[in-house]
């Protein structure tokens, strides 16, 4: 017997088989089980979504010889000959190749007749956005009032072709493009049924390669056991693919992450002797980008497709929320720039210094240190770090403190005695971190980012005994604490402090001012100060008067919302 492909042989025989859309099967299954039967059916949906298979379960859901059920034997000869393309009352029709009028009235002179053998006379029509409009206009009579043992299913990938009188007339059934982890879960199943040996990365390399598309995901399948000798290997699919080793995009994100342009030349060059699929390297990246957002807000959500769930959280605290969604952005248009683009890696090349250069924390940076060019801060150590962000918002809290909490951390006003060799432990000694009020300072120097800055925002310190902190956190707050996130918290604090400082979170009822809070009741002043001075203005009041209007406070933004 010869070879059968993958597509083929495993195309769902019934709807318990077929992979994804939901939406679509309980729809039908329902209508089956009721018998509430339409006479017309339009299924719609991208290429190798499972149209036409459908339709062709639909059909043996009709002609089962136990009866109209959405569960047909699959053993009765109606089954086994719709399944083989042999039953004579399923008319199944290519309307790419009879696009003609004629063939249209051909195809309905037998439709008045009853059908041979089965319950139901099917015509299943194909591509039908490909029917000329005579053809349509020859079908509009035929298909709002057919006889009764006629139904008809209609498949395409252009419904917007297919006129409105011919839309109104059919039940309408959207098939969406499948995700890659149905896709990826449906191959596997396939690989363990066929005794393929496969690994998990090349899997998901053809599921992300399929394009939302099944019977891609299958072809590509046949392609890459051939390629592979008889399984399916990580490297060789990428090899096929063209499709750069996922790590390389975890380089990637750490470079931008630390917002280092030679890094990232330098790993794009690595891959460029490659010849790999730059915009399939992009499609990676913007889904990394989206992964990395839903990890800073939601954690417990993120999946481990691959293994990579650690290492997605760990990444995520290293940029910012503004940068994610500008990088995402960047990243959707710049789709369309590689595709036209003369050079694709010139292009990707491009993409990513731009996101470099114009994220929100290299322009604040650049306009507190125009002349330092590579944007590069200087600790009492000596040492250079690069610095990652400047928070627009603790600018806002820290211009709001008064001149005797910024004298605590007057350096000056703290040296009594100058000695070079003590001076970076009398430096520590002035940092006090005794009480709230302490807390809400200290919390402004503290050079973090993602989940623990989220944590220690909404934190008040409650008490202090020598180097363990105890911190509350109420219930809403607690949802985007962890336990595995303490050793990073105490680190962070010990860091700034220059000594040993271990963090406590305790679950209690938050009743003093919060880092979050105490930024919102500036911001909250900050705007009432504002529409106060608006409305005393004199121009405003003019105004006012002369068209006897009056302020609608709402209406009033500042220029930064």
């Amino acid at each position: 017997m010869s070879y059968q492909v993958l597509a083929r042989k495993w195309r769902p025989k019934n709807f318990s088989e077929v992979a994804g859309q939901g939406h679509v099967l309980r729809t039908l299954v329902n209508a089956l089980d009721n018998q509430r039967l339409h006479h017309a059916y339009l299924f719609t949906g991208t290429r190798g979504v499972g149209k036409t298979t459908l339709a062709r379960i639909l059909a043996k859901c009709l002609n089962c010889e136990i009866g109209i059920t959405s569960t047909p034997c699959g053993k009765c000869n109606a089954c086994n000959e719709i399944k083989e393309g042999r039953f004579i009352d399923l008319i199944e029709v290519d309307a790419a190749s009879r696009t003609k009028v004629e063939d249209t009235r051909e195809l309905l002179d037998n439709v008045q007749y009853s059908p041979a053998s089965a319950r139901f006379k099917v015509y299943l029509i194909d591509e039908v956005h490909m029917l000329s409009n005579h053809s349509f206009n020859a079908l509009l009579k035929t298909l709002e009032e057919p006889p009764p043992h006629t139904k008809f299913l209609f498949a395409t990938t252009d419904p917007q072709k297919l006129p409105v009188t011919i839309l109104s007339r059919c039940l309408q059934f959207n098939l969406k493009p499948l995700s890659s982890k149905i896709i990826a879960d449906f191959i596997m199943d396939i690989l363990k049924e066929e005794g393929v040996i496969f690994d998990e990365e090349g899997v998901w390399d053809i599921a992300g390669g399929a394009d939302g598309s099944m019977r891609d995901a299958l072809t590509l399948l046949d392609q890459g056991i051939s390629y592979c000798k008889g399984q399916i290997n990580g490297d060789a699919i990428r090899e096929m693919l063209g499709v750069p080793d996922r790590l390389q995009s975890f380089f990637i994100l750490q470079a931008l992450a630390e917002k280092s342009a030679p890094n990232v030349i330098e790993i794009i060059s690595q891959l460029s002797e490659g010849s790999p699929d730059f915009k399939g390297l992009l499609d990676h990246l913007l889904s990394l980008f989206y992964r990395l957002a839903i990890a800073q807000v939601l954690p417990e959500s993120v999946e481990n497709n691959l293994g990579d769930r650690e290492q997605i959280l760990n990444l995520s605290e290293s940029f910012l929320a503004e940068d994610l969604q500008l990088y995402y952005q960047m990243g959707c248009k710049a789709r369309v720039e590689i595709e036209m683009a003369p050079d694709a890696k010139a292009s990707f090349e491009m993409l990513m210094l731009r996101m470099i250069t114009f994220s929100p924390a290299s322009e604040s940076l650049q306009s507190i240190n125009a002349d330092n060019n590579q944007k590069k801060k200087i600790n009492l150590d000596g040492k250079n770090n690069i610095t990652r962000s400047v928070r627009s918002d603790k600018s806002l809290k820290a211009t709001a403190l008064s001149e005797s909490e910024e004298s605590e951390f007057n350096v000056k006003s703290n040296f009594n005695a100058p000695n070079d060799k003590e001076t970076s432990c009398e430096f520590d000694s002035a940092i006090k971190l005794e009480t709230n009020d302490d807390w809400l300072s200290v919390f402004l120097k503290l050079n973090v980012t993602g989940m623990i800055e989220n944590v220690l925002s909404n934190a008040q310190l409650k008490s202090c005994n020598n180097e363990d902190f105890y911190f509350k956190l109420d219930e809403n707050a607690m949802t985007i604490y962890n336990d595995d996130m303490l050793p990073k918290l105490s680190s962070t604090l010990s860091s700034y402090l220059n000594r040993k400082a271990i963090v406590h979170i305790l679950s209690e009822q938050v009743d003093g001012e919060t880092p979050s809070k105490l930024n919102a009741r500036l911001k909250q002043e900050s705007r009432q100060k504002m529409l106060d001075g608006f409305q005393r203005n004199s121009n405003v009041q003019r105004i006012i008067n002369h068209f006897s209007g009056e302020i609608s406070i709402s209406s009033i933004t500042t220029i930064d919302e």
